[in-house]
């Protein structure tokens, strides 16, 4: 079966899978990977780290723009006659008719525990949902969206004072070898894929940047987990003396006191119920800093109002 594997991924969650792939010995025939993206200036192209560990390894890709109606790519790709595609946040919907080009089909490694959270941005809604568990599963790619059968799935703990950055690290770990544990089900002639509860079906629907601002007015368990689920990027956001600071790490303080207020001179700040303290914090076009660190330079006084 591991004749002939086409690889499909795109950021930094999908590097672990596919160097696992290759230092596990499964041949990588090609990768497909978004295009490289242009800077905010434009002064510099930056790819995508799924293209980056392809070069390292020398393995082939191919970065089209889009896969719908691009026939020299399904050309391409049919006459590969593959034997398995593996998709891993590739960022882009593979149309119907890609499906039967490799004859065991498209597998994707997807990072929650299916149905729960299909589309874009599972992690860090699981985290700004306040979930206690995450995961991932390996399931059978079809035409709707991550409403495929499941082969297998792997559930963790998921620890408010996680950020996404760093959950997403240690479910990618997972994601790679499950992946492996799946190849050898596949290979083996007799793989069980069970069909989703499309009823229990929620959807991460991608990160809007308009949703960043924290609210203080709300309670400070929520406000935590939107700190956490949207670090490190976009980055939950907060305005002083018209200027963005961005949060990306706090926990939890026994404090209480007026919504968006600074209560001491720690930054802990007061929510809608309880209060947050930031332990982690980062100003425009700088790098993060402790509090402690940033305190040094940058002044938020006890009374001081955060909007």
């Amino acid at each position: 079966m591991s004749k002939k594997i086409i690889f499909m991924g795109t950021p930094l969650f999908a590097v672990p899978i596919l160097k696992s792939l290759y230092q596990n010995g499964y041949p990588i025939s090609v990768v497909y990977t978004q295009p490289p993206q242009k800077s905010q200036r434009g002064q510099k192209i930056n790819k995508s780290p799924i293209q980056g560990i392809s070069e390292t390894l020398n393995i082939d890709f191919r970065t089209p723009e889009t896969l719908k109606d691009n026939q020299e790519e399904y050309q391409y790709l049919k006459e590969m006659n593959a034997d398995l595609a593996i998709v891993v946040a590739y960022g882009q919907i593979i149309p119907k008719n890609f499906l039967n080009i490799a004859k065991f089909g498209f597998i994707n490694i997807h990072a929650s525990l299916l149905p729960k959270w299909r589309g874009a941005a599972p992690v860090q809604r699981a985290i700004m949902n306040g979930d206690k568990k995450i995961g991932v599963s390996i399931m059978k790619i079809e035409e709707k969206l991550d409403s495929g059968p499941v082969l297998v799935s792997k559930e963790i703990e998921l620890d408010q004072n996680v950020t996404h950055g760093e959950i997403e690290k240690k479910l990618s770990i997972t994601g790679a070898n499950l992946l492996i544990q799946s190849l050898k089900l596949i290979e083996s002639g007799d793989p069980k894929f069970i069909d989703q509860d499309n009823s229990q079906a929620t959807y991460a629907k991608k990160i809007d940047k308009n949703e960043a601002k924290i609210d203080w007015k709300i309670d400070a368990n929520k406000v935590l987990a939107h700190i956490h689920g949207l670090s490190p990027s976009p980055g939950a956001w907060f305005e002083f003396e018209h200027e963005r600071f961005k949060v990306l790490r706090a926990k939890l303080s026994s404090e209480n006191g007026k919504s968006g207020y600074v209560l001491d001179e720690n930054l802990i700040i007061g929510c809608g119920s309880n209060a947050i303290q930031i332990l982690e914090i980062q100003r425009q076009g700088k790098n993060k800093q402790t509090a402690k660190d940033f305190l040094l330079g940058k002044k938020i006084s006890k009374g001081t109002i955060l909007s």
